[in-house]
């Protein structure tokens, strides 16, 4: 089973300069994601990029993840 230390593990390893915070019950997780690689990207990149960083555990073993995407300025 995942749980939310697994899912923030994957996306600051799939996003460069990234943090995340990531919670859970172990299938619907919540998660705030800061990277500044998110500047100038529209919200659909922004979620986008957290796909690609998570990959094929989207839609696997993470059922459902709300997020909110955001660079550090807007933190």
């Amino acid at each position: 089973m995942v749980d939310a230390a697994d899912i923030k593990g994957w996306i600051e390893a799939g996003l460069a300069e990234c943090r995340a915070e990531v919670d859970g019950d172990g299938e619907h997780f919540t998660a705030v994601i800061v990277s500044p690689a998110f500047a100038g990207k529209t919200m659909v990149e922004q979620h986008q990029m957290v796909y690609a960083a998570l990959g094929d555990r989207m839609g696997g073993e993470i059922h459902a993840l709300s997020m909110r995407t955001l660079t550090p300025d807007e933190y």
